[in-house]
């Protein structure tokens, strides 16, 4: 595999790139209404981050609604592109992006309802115990795979449903990279950038092979795999360099999500930001409830 050091200038960079896409997410997702389609959804996005200065994406911007936040329904890699589907008071949705600006990239996953949603607000806080599992294991040296299954075990144990499984190539974390020549290699094609779909038919190959044979590929097939799942890719664990997670978890027809770069060194892992919308959430939540007459 090719790991990957980066300096202090370079993480805020991928820093700053991973705000921005958190930023313009939290403001499309706050200004969109009952009936706005997920189409409509996913371009305010996007025209968004271009207006930030974003010039191209490893994916395009995706937007779910309603049961389509859990895949219900989903069969083939289309039906992960934006629908027609209107949103609806109460509705649980998903905002889900990967912009490149100056060559720097991020992946985010923007989970929210317009309007209260209880049941949301509780996978929202079932969410919290998977960033502390992960940035754990991955400190501790476990493997892909390893981290995976622990995942699984989880979600299990809470009553949940894994829908990162249905990602392409069941993936919880794959590598994020600085994009040289940004103009080109995000060239949209089918949703993605060409960088990013070299770099997905390479974790393709890599990940069903064994690693003693993946070993022996030249280095160009080699880089940003393998995936984080359990296939005989992931028998190791994630070289030094930036990993975006996103544990999808689901009950009943609502799917909720985070998606952040984790940095992972040699002896140790940590996230690169802790300033982002879901964090604050759950910061929000474990405050203990002011004494009556307290000043905001």
């Amino acid at each position: 595999m090719t790991a990957k050091q980066y300096s202090n200038l370079e993480l805020s960079r991928f820093r700053d790139v991973q705000a921005l896409a958190y930023r313009c997410a939290v403001e499309v997702a706050d200004g969109l209404q009952p009936g706005v389609s997920e189409r409509e959804a996913a371009r305010r996005l996007g025209a968004r981050l271009r207006g930030e200065g974003v010039e191209g994406f490893f994916h395009q911007p995706f937007a779910w609604f309603g049961d389509r936040t859990c895949f219900k329904g989903f069969r083939t890699p289309f039906d992960f592109f934006p629908t027609d589907r209107k949103l609806e008071q109460g509705m649980a949705a998903i905002l889900d992006v990967a912009p490149v600006r100056d060559g720097y990239g991020a992946d985010i996953g923007y989970s929210f309802s317009c309007g209260p949603n209880e049941d949301l607000d509780r996978l929202h806080q079932e969410l919290r115990g998977f960033r502390e599992l992960i940035v754990d294991m991955v400190g501790r040296g476990e493997t892909l795979a390893e981290i995976y299954r622990a995942v699984e075990d989880m979600l299990a144990d809470l009553g949940l449903r894994n829908c990162h499984r249905h990602y392409p190539f069941g993936v919880l974390a794959h590598r994020i990279f600085a994009v040289p020549n940004v103009g080109v290699l995000t060239t949209p094609l089918a949703g993605f950038g060409l960088a990013a779909g070299a770099s997905l038919l390479a974790q393709a190959v890599v990940s069903r092979l064994p690693h003693k044979l993946a070993k022996r590929l030249p280095k160009v097939l080699r880089q940003g795999t393998p995936f984080c799942n359990t296939g005989p890719g992931s028998d190791e664990p994630p070289e030094p360099g930036l990993w975006a997670f996103e544990p999808h978890i689901a009950r009943a027809d609502i799917g909720a999500k985070w998606e952040e770069i984790l940095v992972v060194e040699e002896r140790r892992a940590y996230w690169l930001d802790d300033d982002l919308p879901h964090v604050h959430r759950w910061q929000r939540t474990s405050e203990p409830p002011r004494a009556a007459g307290a000043g905001r």
